[in-house]
């Protein structure tokens, strides 16, 4: 039985380093990061269409097919997403959808503290999606003052309580 982990929210807000946290403390896990896959693999914007959309599929269902857990992390805007990450929860037994809900004064000051980014502020205020949730039941919603070990600890509980 393998778990999905689905780990979404603005940029700057925390995912990258959450799900880099859970995949090195999870045996036999498989990390999919939207940057790498549409900005670095493909170089492709982010639209409905874009060839990271299927190919991010493709990489979940060897997942699913291949190791325990698959953690796939990235804005993934719903209105450009979903339909691919509603097929692919309905793939699963266990799903644990995540959601980042800052403000986007903590988004940006969140953007300040990163090293090497090839973007602006203000490409992270043209981005910014107000609670862009999937609308599943079972989502975590997490704010600025949840802390990185206190999304690990909730993830780990639902991972080990399944």
């Amino acid at each position: 039985m393998t778990t999905f982990i689905i780990i979404r929210g603005n940029s700057g807000s925390g995912k990258t380093t959450l799900a880099q946290a859970l995949h090195d403390q999870c045996d036999n896990s498989f990390l999919i990061s939207q940057d790498i896959v549409r900005r670095q693999m493909l170089q492709v914007d982010d639209h409905a269409g874009n060839l990271a959309i299927n190919l991010m599929a493709e990489l979940i269902e060897f997942g699913r097919l291949h190791v325990d857990i698959v953690i796939l992390e990235g804005i993934l805007r719903q209105d450009v997403y979903q339909e691919m990450l509603q097929s692919a929860l309905k793939k699963f037994d266990v799903v644990i959808p995540v959601y980042y809900d800052l403000t986007l004064p903590e988004t940006i000051n969140r953007h300040r503290t990163k090293q090497f980014v090839s973007f602006t502020e203000s490409d992270v205020a043209k981005w910014y999606r107000k609670k862009d949730y999937l609308g599943v039941s079972n989502e975590i919603i997490f704010n600025q003052t949840t802390t990185l070990k206190q999304a690990i600890a909730t993830i780990m509980q639902r991972i080990n309580h399944q």
